[in-house]
This record gives structure tokens, sequence and C-alpha cells, in this order.
């Protein structure tokens, strides 16, 4: 079987004091016809990744309405994963071979994890591209028949995809009976599905990385990981990815500091399960900051988790996301929703989040990311009150009690029509 993913349990109520009884309300009234429903999710690593920091909260608050739900990840190996890693990329824009070597291997993989699932399922989530073929060797099986729905939630951003990596996938994908994207401009215009439904992820506001915390505890995790809590902070905290551009934020700092020389730069991320080539980002990364005692590089190997992200975010005076692809980008409204404005790249689902001179900064060079910065620094009064604006903006559109409502309009949608019928899931307002 597949590997089922232990969770906390989450009850909907305890967000009322956030999004208010109304939210909760209409969550109850779209949740009760769907109480009993199976949801299988399945993913490619069980931490590490935005994808699962938004399972471990959307699958509990699921089982707190009455249905029952599971997550659980698939199984994979160094070439596996190191092979999905060059999906991932080509399906962003990169140039990459795809050989028929690897797109065997991808898909025996696949095979091996569609044999392994257990159980009888109503609903069927597929996340990326790992999995994205498993329902295809399961036509003959009970998993697919009526009254199982397959859903593919794509995270990525798909606007300049590699055209024969996508068109690889496309069948695999159009297999499914709907597909979940961030944004309109992210569905490729060849594919044909009868239900495609546009939903941002959301943070999750009592989550550990989210919940307040004292400052001075926040100082004092701040020292321990020799960061100075008086001197300006520049914050980054992402995936050590190309896309993330973790080199360029760099060359952005010694900008920045040619104009505020006391300025820090904090670039904390994660090592994921799934992405064998974060320790070649980790190397190049470590090789630009050449020793710079003003440049802390972290990770999770340093023991710096959801407490240590969520402190660095607070203590921070401008927090950057300089993306050059991004399928969301959840730090973005992480460190929205801690009242901090936040320098992103004009790029996927950040300029969802950042409404540019208002709650941030959208940014399209390295150059401009460190003026907009030295702008930020420069003006503390403005930049609390882009960051008030920021949280207010978070707390309208970006908490997880708004995606379950997406999810479980798509779930009714899908249990009350026909498969055969056309229309298509409109994205909820």
């Amino acid at each position: 079987m597949l590997e089922r993913v232990p969770l906390l349990e989450k009850e909907l109520g305890d967000y009322a004091d956030v999004v208010g009884e109304e939210v909760l309300s209409e969550i109850a009234r779209l949740a009760e016809p769907l109480r009993g429903a199976r949801i299988l999710h399945i993913n490619a690593t069980p931490y590490g990744g935005g994808v699962a920091e938004l399972l471990a909260t959307h699958v509990p608050l699921l089982r707190s309405l009455g249905m029952d739900a599971e997550w659980q990840v698939m199984h994979g190996s160094d070439e596996f994963f190191a092979i999905t890693k060059h999906v991932h990329n080509a399906l962003q824009g990169a140039e990459i071979e795809w050989t028929a070597p690897m797109q065997r291997a991808y898909l025996e993989r696949n095979l091996d994890n569609a044999l392994a699932i257990e159980g009888e399922w109503d609903f069927v989530v597929i996340h990326d591209p790992q999995p994205a073929a498993i329902m295809s060797f399961l036509h003959d099986s009970h998993l697919t028949r009526e009254p199982a729905r397959w859903i593919w939630r794509c995270h990525i951003d798909l606007t300049a995809a590699n055209p024969a990596v996508w068109e690889f996938f496309r069948p695999f994908v159009e297999q499914h009976h709907a597909s979940v994207w961030t944004m309109p401009e992210f569905v490729p215009p060849s594919l044909k599905m009868d239900r495609i439904m546009h939903a941002p992820p959301c943070i999750d506001p009592l989550s550990v990385k989210n919940l307040e915390l004292p400052s001075p505890f926040c100082l004092e995790i701040t020292k321990q990981y020799g960061i100075d809590p008086n001197r300006p902070i520049m914050c980054q905290v992402s995936r050590y990815d190309p896309w993330k551009d973790p080199v360029g934020v760099i060359e952005a700092f010694r900008l920045v500091r040619e104009q505020i020389p006391d300025v820090q730069l904090v670039l904390a991320g994660s090592m994921a399960t799934d992405d064998p080539e974060g320790f070649r980002l980790w190397d190049e990364t470590e090789a630009a900051r050449a020793g710079d005692r003003d440049i802390h590089l972290l990770s999770n190997l340093h023991q710096v988790g959801a407490v240590q992200i969520n402190a660095f975010q607070r203590m921070a005076d401008v927090t950057v996301q300089k993306s050059l692809r991004e399928g969301f980008g959840l730090t973005v409204s992480e460190a929205l929703w801690k009242g901090r404005p936040v320098v992103g790249g004009r790029a996927g689902g950040i300029k969802l989040q950042i409404r540019d001179g208002f709650d941030g900064y959208l940014v399209d060079s390295i150059e401009e990311c460190a003026q907009r910065t030295v702008d930020l620094l420069a003006d503390p009064d403005n930049a609390a009150k882009m960051g008030e604006n920021g949280r207010e903006h978070v707390r309208q559109n970006f908490l997880s009690t708004r995606e379950l409502i997406d999810w479980l309009t798509l779930f009714t949608s899908l249990a009350e029509s026909g498969l055969s019928e056309s229309t298509g899931v409109a994205p909820p307002s």
C-alpha cells in the first residue's frame, strides 16, 4: 500500500475568531451532503514543500466535517525523483532532454504505485506531475468506476511549459474528471477537459508556522541562529530551487548593503525528499554567499522548522520572494499575514498576493528588487502600513477556510453531475 501520512486533528470551529461564524456556517452547509465521503489525496512527499503544508491542514479539516479523508504518499526512488524534478523544471519553461528511458522509468513507477492503492474512494486527488499517470493504469479497476471521481491538482506555473513534456502528460491529465489550477493563465490552451477550476492555495492561520508568537520568543530564536535583531533583516523563505533564485537574492542584498551597510540577509528553506536538485542549489547558494557573515543560509538540516520560520518572518523588516517562476508562493501570504511587506518577483501566483505599491512591490530584476527593499527599509511607517494592508488581503482571500470552500464546491459538483455531462465548474466567487 502507499505510505499513509499521520496527521494531527483540527477543528473547524477553532477558526471562528479569524474568519467569522458566517464563513464557518457556509462551510458546514456545503459539507453536509458530503458527510461520509471517502477522499484520498496522493502526492510525492510528506514534508518539505507547499503541497505538504496544504494537505496537513486540508485533510484534517475534511475529517472534522465528517468526511473519511486520507493523505497518502507515492513510493519513489532517487532515479524517479530526479526525472520528475526535470519534469517540474520543463513544465515551468526549462529546456530538457525528454528521453524514452526517462518516460519508461516514470511510467513504471506510476504503475507500481497504481497497484499499491487500496480501499474504496469517492474522490481521488492527484497532486502535480509525479503521480499524474496513476489513473491511466486503473481503467479496469473498481478505483475508477462510478462513483469514483479523479481530480488532478496542478500547483506549478505552466504558462511557458516545454511542449514535448506537456504533450506527454496532457493525455494522463485529461483522463481525470476535473483539474484544479492556481490561475487561469496556467492552463495550457491544448488541455481539453470539461471541468477546470481555478483556486489559489491558502495558508493555515492556526498552523505552527503562522500562529502569533511573543516578541521575546522571536528575539531569542533569531539570536540562536547568529542573526542580530537590532539590525535590519531582509528575509527570503523558500525551497532551494533555481526558480526561487536564491543567488539573485544574494546579489540584490549586496546592492541593498551599498545603501544600508548594516543590513542582514536570511535565506531559510527546506530540503524535500522529492527534490534532489535542492542540494545542488544549496551548494551554489553557499558558493555565492562566499563566507559572508551577514548572509545566513539555513534549512531544516539546521533544525529550522515551522517555529523558526515563523520567528524569522516576524523579525524581518522586509521579506522577499524573488521567484522567476512561481506556482503560488505560500511564503508571500505567510509574511503578509504577519504584517510584513513583501518584495516579490512578478511571477505566477505572487501577482495574486501582492498588490504592487499597496502591500508590497512586484519586481522584474535584481536591481529593482534591491531598490524596493531599500525603499521599505528607509520608510518603516510606510512598510508597516503595507504590512497591515497585506494581512487583511490574506484574511479575505488566502486562508485555508476559503480553499476548503473551493474543494467542497468541486466535490459536490462532481458528485451531482454525470461524468459525461459537459458543463464545467466555475471558480467560486
